[in-house]
């Protein structure tokens, strides 16, 4: 077949012959790739005409809506995407990191946005900054979408994964994508972007595909645009100096291949668990995917002492493993994805071999199905590094399949400079039980890693393993890793959004944010405003309860019921003698009795209490204060509710507690569910 693109609205097969891309597990052909005669300035236009507006038009929620319909979309039609896969040479496991793992990093962040992000189209960040001594003028930091696209270029390793990954966060955000797949693995990305397109979820132009080169892509870039990829370093710094980006400033964020290290701590013997399971990851990384993942295991950092039996162990298990056609259930391992890339591969072992012995090569395994031959099939190959402090290949060379090289370390602080020879990245393992061990190592290792998986036994059962980079964590490393950040949570939503500082008085700013800020002027009417439907609660409407005097018997009866018989609230000698210089009203008693002035306690749209935020007790209240409570409606979210349950919304309420004098005594946020309004 020949794969088109999709731009600018529709599909377009490219002019020419194109790049034949071939089976990589018996060498046939499978598609003819070529992206020759597309517009690459009309898809940008196009992206920012349409897909932009279309996009912004809704809020996180209904975006976030979106990615949760597509997941369930796609998973339904999974079956054919791992028929496709095994070509690229992914065996059952290898698909299900990549298939799975794409469609279910649209699950997270589908919960992730409408768990932490309000039903708004921009983001509030932070607290109010005060700005001035009398409080008239403020400041605070908003996010809104950025008003271009973002170009996403990907490896071939995760075609599927690999383009879902780096969708998920800029939907969300509301910024259209065009993406651009790698050549070798496009067939599979094709299919799975047409099944989206197909479903009609999102709106017109949020997505466009690049099957082949991006021609001029690049020269139509501006400020408003996020270039990302994924890839190796010298085409990510090939790309991140294009004079374009750089004169436009053109935001780049690269994620590299990189030289990651697993370190065995000292205080692990043979025989205990976490041997074991250091050997299992180590073979883990090798064999999965054939190697091929930008966050694999290439240096195996061992203790001097351990070195022999790591290595016997390692071998024991990695020449058990079978090469062969991935679709078979018998083979644990497929090849990597061309012969053209095991020829890569083969040359750099042959560059490392000048200063490591080779441990384990197994050329001569058998292969049950494929084509030696045509097919890019390579054995599980181990080297040992005797001297790594008078070698430079393994901390500079990355064999990208599945290849790993064990060097010896005589202390933590060798086992941590042999890792920084990285030069930075994206993951690294910690395999111990000792927790000073663990320490010692993290802490030497995280200024040079973008992750650190620590295993034992304790977490190993639920660990997702060194490879494994998740939704809600960053995705990135420093330095050789391309210095850059994916996921993360809500940080990857942010890296499509523009931060902009705004300053004001109160009451603007609590128009623009949708929140209430105090200071601000607030509205009151004759109707309680725990009377009130979620849709007629406005924000900034306000409700000053009447007064409470605190009285000692308040105070001792509060302290029998709660069984909190603390000296400042009981003793008065010892009150006496204390910060306060009297007894004092407990402060969980003042906020049970605040809620005792503002709560209507009749049946009514509010329903339930859903928790309490940011308490702070600032002055002290006595036997004899008066208290007073003013509850405000600080910011509305409505939920997501599941078919047949009853419309809620949370509703916070800003509550300030002052004393006869005016002052404030107690200041929190609580959350409420009220009732929507029925339709």
């Amino acid at each position: 077949m020949k794969l088109a693109s999709y731009a600018y609205g529709q599909w377009i097969t490219g002019s020419g012959s194109g790049t034949e891309v071939r089976d990589a597990v018996y060498g046939q052909p499978v598609a003819y790739v070529s992206s020759a005669g597309l517009d690459f300035g009309a898809m940008v236009r196009y992206a920012r005409e349409v897909g932009g507006p279309n996009l912004r038009r809704y809020t996180f929620h209904e975006r976030a809506a979106m990615l949760r319909a597509l997941a369930l979309y796609l998973t339904e039609r999974k079956e054919g995407f791992y028929q496709l896969s095994y070509k690229t040479g992914a065996t059952r496991r290898d698909s299900f990191i990549d298939i799975d793992g794409g469609f279910g990093t649209f699950f997270s962040y589908s919960s992730l946005a409408r768990r932490e992000l309000p039903n708004e189209k921009f983001l509030v960040e932070d607290d109010v900054q005060m700005l001035s001594k009398a409080g008239s003028f403020l400041g605070r930091h908003i996010l809104v979408p950025k008003e271009g696209v973002a170009v996403h270029i990907n490896a071939f390793n995760f075609p599927v994964w690999g383009m879902l990954e780096k969708l998920a966060p800029n939907l969300i955000a509301g910024v259209p994508a065009i993406v651009k797949p790698a050549t070798q693995t496009a067939y599979l990305t094709e299919a799975v972007f047409r099944a989206m397109l197909d479903s009609g979820i999102l709106p017109e132009g949020a997505i466009q595909l690049i099957c082949g080169g991006t021609g001029d892509l690049l020269d139509h870039l501006a400020e408003q645009d996020v270039v990302t990829f994924t890839g190796s370093a010298s085409t990510g710094r090939k790309l991140k100096t294009h004079p374009n980006l750089v004169a436009r400033n053109v935001p780049f964020n690269m994620e590299a291949d990189s030289l990651n290290c697993a370190i065995l701590g000292q205080s692990v013997e043979p025989g205990d668990p976490e041997f074991e399971l250091f050997v299992q990851e180590v073979a883990n990384e090798m064999t999965a995917k054939a190697g091929q993942k930008c966050t694999a295991i290439r240096r195996v950092i061992v203790p001097q002492e351990k070195v022999e039996a790591v290595l016997e162990a390692l071998k024991a298990r990695l020449s058990q493993v079978n090469l062969g056609d991935p679709r078979r259930e018998d083979v644990q391992m497929g090849p990597l994805v061309g012969a053209s890339q095991r020829a890569e591969v083969k040359a750099v072992v042959e560059q490392l071999r000048q200063g490591c012995e080779v441990a384990l090569n197994g050329e001569n395994a058998e292969l049950l199905g494929g084509d030696w031959e045509r097919g890019g099939f390579m054995a599980p190959t181990l080297l040992y590094c005797e001297r790594p402090w008078q070698v430079e290949g393994p901390h500079d060379l990355e064999p990208f399949g599945p290849v790993a090289t064990v060097m010896p370390y005589t202390d933590l602080d060798e086992a941590i400079a042999l890792a920084k020879r990285g030069r930075g990245s994206l993951a690294g393992s910690i395999v111990t039980y000792d927790r000073a061990e663990a320490r010692t190592l993290f802490f030497g290792l995280a200024a040079h890693h973008g992750r650190v998986l620590i295993l034992n036994r304790e977490d190993a059962k639920e660990s997702t393993g060194h490879g494994s980079p998740l939704p809600q964590l960053i995705h990135g490393g420093p330095g050789r890793a391309g210095a850059g950040e994916e996921m993360g949570g809500v940080r990857g939503i942010k890296h499509y959004m523009q931060r902009s500082a705004v300053q004001a008085d109160p009451t603007t700013l609590m128009w623009l944010s949708g929140e209430y800020v105090r200071g601000a002027q607030v509205s009151e009417d004759n109707v309680h405003p725990f009377r009130k439907y979620f849709e007629d609660l406005q924000i900034g409407e306000s409700f000053l309860t009447h007064r409470r005097t605190v009285t000692e018997a308040d105070i001792v009866n509060f302290a029998g019921i709660s069984g909190d018989y603390f000296y400042a609230h009981m003793d008065a000698i010892g009150a006496k003698d204390s910060v306060f210089g009297r007894r004092v009203a407990h402060g969980y008693f003042l906020i049970s009795a605040a809620a005792g002035l503002f709560v209507d306690p009749a049946p009514g749209p509010v329903l339930a209490n859903y928790g309490l935020e940011s308490l702070r007790f600032i002055e002290p209240v006595g036997i004899g204060d008066t208290i007073q409570a003013r509850l405000t409606v600080k910011r509305k979210n409505a939920k997501d509710n599941k078919p047949g349950e009853r419309p809620t919304g949370v509703v916070a309420w800003d509550v300030e507690i002052t004393n006869q004098e005016g002052k404030t005594v107690a200041l929190y946020t609580i959350l409420t569910l009220v009732a929507r309004r029925p339709n």
